[in-house]
């Protein structure tokens, strides 16, 4: 995995050969940024966020460390770089589900296709690794399992900017989620307007704040991530549900390129016994198919309660509700695809 390369790449390809991973590949000629090693400018978010460390993995690919002063950790960054780095490009954040990326529920090694699909496009490709069961929130007080979660903070006023300095971008943003991070998509438009100007929202719940958003966030904060929910915003009647509830704010939405998508909860052409995005052996593909259908039929239920109140407030989106699809990668790859024409839009890019 290109995440797990050593910060020596640059100096020892030793080091890598001897961890199994290939030496760093020729650098880009049309990309100063890969082919000197160096970012086009160190900057510093207003509240001391810094990038503090910079890996060429190949000719196309740079980990980042960042500094986020709101959490006083640092934060790995992969990026990708657009096909042409001849002049300032786009970027499109692409997050990760409720693991935040931690383990190997990520882009990279479960639907590289996508960013194999995505590294033909004029666009700087940007995942952040970290936050697992955070839901990508400002969390209200620290957790003792979870720790301090300020990813709305680090995703609306620290990161962005030391992209665009870092690698030289034109300042045009998009975003696209799954799962959990379909309801984050959204909100981090709606907390910084005017800092992304498409979004696309995979298999995500907009909506927070009410019973079912509730139990939602309880499954994934508690129940998989082993935190307080009341530690993310309190108790159900705090006002911060119904703050960072996309679906009560989705007037806020309005002017994007938006892009709404999920499966019905019925297997599809992806859940095969030991298929390419089927969880391993019998017992995963029963997972897949039971569990993963659950949650995905539940989570078409919130998508098509937001489409119903997008129409109701006269705001365009693009919507795709397969008529099957469970909760799983590969249908994840697909949405993507069939969304760059929404993001390219935002992006001002080519479809």
């Amino acid at each position: 995995m290109r995440r797990r390369i050593g910060n020596a790449v640059l100096a020892g390809c030793c080091a890598a050969l001897v961890m199994g991973v290939p030496a760093v590949a020729q650098a880009s000629p049309d990309d100063p940024i890969i082919a000197s090693g160096r970012l086009a400018g160190q900057a510093t978010a207003p509240d001391g966020s810094k990038i503090v460390g910079t890996t060429v993995v190949d000719d196309r690919h740079l980990n980042l460390q960042v500094y986020s002063a709101a959490m006083d950790k640092n934060v790995l960054v992969e990026v990708q770089r657009p096909a042409d780095a001849s002049q300032p490009r786009p970027t499109l954040y692409l997050l990760n589900g409720a693991d935040g990326g931690e383990g190997t529920a990520n882009w990279d090694t479960k639907a590289p296709e996508s960013l194999e699909f995505l590294a033909s496009k004029d666009v700087n490709v940007v995942q952040a690794i970290g936050g697992a069961w955070s839901y990508y929130a400002d969390w209200r007080a620290p957790d003792p399992v979870r720790g301090v979660n300020k990813w709305k903070t680090f995703f609306t006023e620290e990161l962005p900017p030391l992209i665009d300095a870092g690698l030289g971008t034109n300042g045009i943003n998009a975003i696209a989620g799954l799962s959990t991070s379909g309801t984050t998509v959204l909100n981090l438009p709606i907390a910084k307007p005017g800092l992304y100007r498409a979004a696309a929202a995979y298999s995500g719940c907009a909506q927070t704040s009410d019973p079912v958003g509730h139990t939602f966030a309880s499954l994934v904060v508690e129940l998989y991530g082993g935190g307080n929910l009341d530690n993310m915003y309190g108790p159900p009647d705090n006002p911060l549900w119904v703050e960072n509830d996309p679906y009560v704010n989705a007037e806020k939405l309005r002017g994007m390129d938006l892009y709404i998508s999920s499966g019905s909860g019925l297997p599809g052409q992806y859940d095969t016994l030991d298929g390419q995005y089927a969880l391993p052996g019998v017992g995963g593909l029963v997972n897949q198919v039971t569990i993963g259908g659950v949650i995905e039929a539940a989570t078409n239920y919130c998508s098509h309660n937001l489409a119903n109140k997008l129409t109701s407030l006269g705001i365009p989106a693009t919507y795709d509700f397969p008529a099957t699809g469970t909760h799983s990668w590969g249908y994840w790859h697909d949405e993507l695809t069939r969304s760059w024409s929404v993001l390219a839009r935002g992006l001002d890019l080519p479809a």
